[in-house]
Parts: C-alpha cells; structure tokens; sequence
C-alpha cells in the first residue's frame, strides 16, 4: 500500500513526469495554466473525477449540485477530486472554501480542477492543497452543473480515470496511471536518489558532462 504522506515528501512532479516519458507515458502532465493556490502545498493521491458540463439556468426544484454532493460525501482518506470542467473557462467555479471544508473532514489529500476556484484567502488557510484553472468569484449554479462521477474525464489535456495517482506541487500537476504507478514511483524514487548524488557532486565542483555520464540525469 503507498504511504502518500511519505512519497510526497520524496518526490516531486518534475522527476515523476521525466520517468513517465521515459516509459511512453508522453501526456499525462496537465497544461500549465493550472496552478497552486498555495506554492508550498504538495498534494499526492488517488483521483475521484467528477465532470462538470455548462448550464444556462436552473430548473425548479432542481439540486444543480446533487451529484457534487454525492461524490464530496464518498470521499475516502487520500482521495483527490479531479474535476474537469472543460478549462480554461471563465465561467465555471466548482470549488470553493466550504468544499474544501467538507473534502478535509472526510480525509481527501487535495483538489485539482482546470475550472476557476473561489474563496481562495479560506483555502490558504485551511492548507489544503487545491490546483486550480483560474480564480473567481462566480457560483456553478446557473452556469455548470457536475453531471457523472468516478468516470474517465480530460482535465487540462490529461485523462484521468478514478484510481490514478495524482502529484500536485509548485512545478505542475502529473496523473500516473493507476495499474502504472507501482513501477513509476519505484523509478522516481531511483532517479531522485541519483540527482542526489548528481547534486553532491556538482557542488564539489566536477564537470556537468562527466556526472551526467556517471548518471545519466540532468
């Protein structure tokens, strides 16, 4: 069973998409509009997508945000929401403080969205680790509506099924695969070991070409 507390510390998305690449696994970082809400926060877990669709109005006696509800409420400790809503978009804010609220409670690790986030001085506070498409003010009520969950969504260029591991730091967000992720955490941890020593010896002042040929990373 991955210790995500404990990878997370070790790891970080750079090293993580490298291995990825070298694997074949050329897509899975998202694109870089998404960002932190905090810069110091390191999110790592398994993703729960939820896809978000635009609306243009409420009907009566609707509840826009049932299946939202639905999966906040089945969150397990170390899940992710992973909401894709379409982003860039200038219109949908799926994630705000009181969500962030309920997520941390039930024992969620972070956030990831490629839709706009709200609330962000609460979420500072909270420290709870949500990348974001964008930040505004606007409610989804009206303008979006989450319409499945726990099925195979696109967020910010990268398919996500419910089940992968999601890495989240200053650098990016990266989605390894679920049956992948055994072998892609081995050889991150490898490679981090070897820019350690890559590092040491750059310090003690050795040519970049003769460590990155005793190594192999750069």
């Amino acid at each position: 069973m991955l210790n995500f507390a404990e990878l997370k510390q070790q790891l970080y998305s750079a090293v993580l998409s490298d291995v990825m690449d070298d694997l074949g696994l050329m897509h899975q970082a998202m694109r870089p509009f998404v960002r932190p809400v905090d810069d110091a926060l390191v999110t790592m877990g398994r993703a729960r997508t939820g896809l978000f669709v635009d609306t243009y109005s409420v009907r009566e006696g609707e509840n826009p945000y049932a299946v939202e509800i639905a999966l906040l409420d089945d969150l397990k400790a170390n899940d992710v929401p992973v909401l894709s809503c379409n982003g860039p978009t200038n219109r949908i804010a799926p994630w705000g403080e009181l969500l962030t609220t309920a997520s941390k409670a039930r024992g969620a690790v972070g956030c990831v969205t490629d839709g706009l986030v709200r609330d962000v001085r609460h979420i500072r506070t909270l420290e709870f680790p949500v990348f974001h498409g964008g930040i505004g003010p606007l409610d989804s009520r009206g303008r979006a509506r989450m319409i499945e969950m726990d099925t195979p969504v696109d967020c910010a260029g990268v398919r996500v099924c419910s089940g992968d591991i999601v890495f989240g730091d200053i650098d990016g967000v990266v989605v390894i695969p679920q049956q992948r992720a055994e072998e892609v955490i081995d050889r991150a941890l490898t490679k981090v070991q070897s820019e350690n020593h890559t590092r040491d010896e750059l310090r003690q002042g050795r040519l970049l070409r003769e460590v990155y040929e005793k190594y192999g990373v750069l």
